[in-house]
């Protein structure tokens, strides 16, 4: 099952679970013009709904023909949208001109109301606190199906981006800064085997209607996954790795790279999207970003990625995220630095597997759920 750890990641499956070409098109004929780029006029509604009720001021004078909204690519989770006023509309007090629309996407949906808005308190406290602490956008409306945030004038990452040394020394010292947060939310690392165990439960009790998931899904069902579960779970339980406050998604659509900052600034870039975020073993963050370096998402043609795993990071240049993380976690170079290293880079390609694991699952529940054009189930 070593290569099927690999599955779906983001819509990419093993080699195992690969199909002829015709199942990829078949799936692929509805989108072969590429994504949507409109938006539909009751989302266009509920938007001007939103920013309307929540923003007030100015937004509260203008009628639905004047209120302006875009798609914002490079959410998989989430819909995302630009709303602005128009040109000659001025704010009259502290309202914003224009904000980000968080839409929350089907599957946490699903998982809000199997929690009974749990989720949605802990995460709007955790988003309310980094964004007070510098460390996240400004929070302006929270409502059952998503948000309004502080829109900053700025670009997401490119995949490409991951590996350029400045970029991912920041990366690494961004971590850490999140690592070392305490927040006023459960303490307990049950997220990871929570979410896989929830994820689980989900897909043993799934069925699909293209032909082309049905083939790939029994491929899938005829590994045991509990048992490969249970070894994954060992193997973690035999690597040490700390608890701490970690963002669980640090891949490049959710790192923006600031409007107006020099770019040999180190504090260029800021994270975005906490809606995995939790307590959680330290070594998920880095594994699953390491993992994230493999995969754009930003190809504009069916499935709408990417995959080159010889894009992995190498030893060298794990060795430099570690190293730019442990400079801002500590004030001077420990004795044993080169054992901690060493440490962490057990630590981080151990929860690599994990990531894998978990976003496998992820994929599978969202080819089901989803209403985001992205190949949650194609064969790379």
């Amino acid at each position: 099952f070593a290569t099927c750890l690999f599955l779906l990641r983001a819509g990419v499956p093993v080699s195992a679970l690969r199909e002829g070409n015709g199942d990829e098109d078949s799936e692929a004929e509805s989108y072969r013009d590429g994504r949507t780029g409109e938006v539909d006029r009751e989302t266009r509604a509920r938007a001007f709904a939103w920013c309307r009720d929540f923003l007030s001021g100015s937004w509260k004078s203008i009628a639905e023909a004047d209120f302006q909204i875009s798609i914002v690519s490079g959410g998989l989770s989430n819909l995302l949208y630009k709303c602005s006023l128009p040109d000659h509309i001025k704010p009259v007090g502290v309202e914003p001109s224009r904000v980000l629309l968080r839409i929350y996407g089907a599957i946490l949906q699903v998982m809000l109301l199997i929690s009974e808005v749990e989720s949605l308190v802990s995460e709007s406290v955790m988003f309310a606190i980094l964004a007070e602490r510098k460390l996240g956008p400004r929070l302006y409306g929270i409502f059952p199906e998503g948000r309004l945030e502080q829109y900053l004038p700025s670009k997401r990452l490119h995949t490409e981006h991951l590996q350029v040394p400045d970029i991912s020394a920041e990366i690494a010292c961004k971590m850490a800064r999140f690592h070392r947060m305490v927040m006023p939310v459960n303490k307990e690392p049950r997220w990871l085997f929570a979410t896989i165990d929830k994820y689980m439960k989900k897909i043993m009790n799934t069925t699909f209607e293209r032909e082309a998931h049905i083939k790939k899904f029994k491929k899938l069902m005829k590994y045991d996954l509990p048992a490969e579960l249970a070894s994954l779970r060992a193997l973690l339980a035999a690597t040490p790795s700390p608890v701490v406050f970690c963002h669980n998604d640090v891949q490049e659509g959710n790192i923006l790279m600031l409007d107006g900052r020099d770019r040999n600034s180190s504090d260029k870039l800021m994270l975005i999207d906490f809606e995995y975020s939790s307590y959680n073993y330290r070594g998920f963050d880095f594994g699953n970003h390491f993992c994230e370096w493999v995969y754009d998402y930003t190809h504009d043609q069916w499935p709408f990625f990417k995959a080159n795993l010889d894009n992995y990071p190498n030893r060298q240049q794990q060795l430099h995220f570690i190293r730019n993380y442990l400079s801002e976690c500590e004030d001077n170079v420990p004795e044993d630095q080169a054992k901690i290293e060493e440490d962490i880079i057990i630590e981080a390609n151990r929860y690599a597997l994990a990531s894998h694991f978990l976003w496998g699952l992820w994929s599978i529940v969202q080819a089901r759920i989803s209403k985001i054009e992205f190949g949650y189930m194609v064969s790379y």
